[in-house]
């Protein structure tokens, strides 16, 4: 059985580990936050980070019934509304795991996604894939930077431990 506990804190580490990704791309030169790399399916850093956070935001939505596709992109296309943007996603899937139960959290149950399908899915299952989806742009963003001949420091990863933060 997964729970809230668990959830909430892995929920914490990666919104850490997020918000050190996007400082990051604070100290690069603003062209580069919206310059296209090719090769990739969301070409700009800041269309990558949209994504991943816009893409928690979709599935929170799902688990709550609503289908709350990505905002306009062309909204958040600076480090402030990015960090913006994730501080909302954060505390709106924060707030839906407190309020949810373990068992809730665990159980199966049918839910609606943007094509009007509907699936059977366990929340946490949800939940988790939308964490794992935020390390994946990691190496996509950490990529991207090193293409545009920058470095990407080491330490920006999952958090092992309360202290660490880069």
């Amino acid at each position: 059985m997964y729970t809230q506990a668990a959830l909430l804190d892995i929920h914490a580490r990666t919104h850490r580990s997020l918000q050190m990704v996007i400082d990051h791309c604070a100290t690069l030169p603003v062209d580069d936050l919206l310059r296209a790399v090719e090769g990739f399916s969301y070409p700009t850093l800041a269309s990558q980070l949209h994504h991943l956070i816009g893409a928690e935001r979709y599935w929170l939505g799902v688990l709550r019934g609503e289908i709350l596709l990505d905002d306009d992109a062309d909204a958040h296309q600076t480090i402030e509304a990015l960090s913006g943007l994730r501080v909302a996603v954060e505390a709106a899937t924060a707030g839906y795991l407190r309020g949810a139960s373990d068992t809730e959290l665990s159980s199966p149950r049918t839910v609606t996604k943007w094509n009007g399908d509907t699936v059977d899915l366990v929340p946490a299952h949800v939940l988790l894939r939308t964490q794992t989806h935020v390390f994946q742009h990691h190496g996509e963003l950490a990529s991207m930077i090193r293409l545009l001949g920058h470095q990407f420091p080491s330490g920006l990863d999952f958090p092992l431990t309360d202290a660490q933060t880069a």
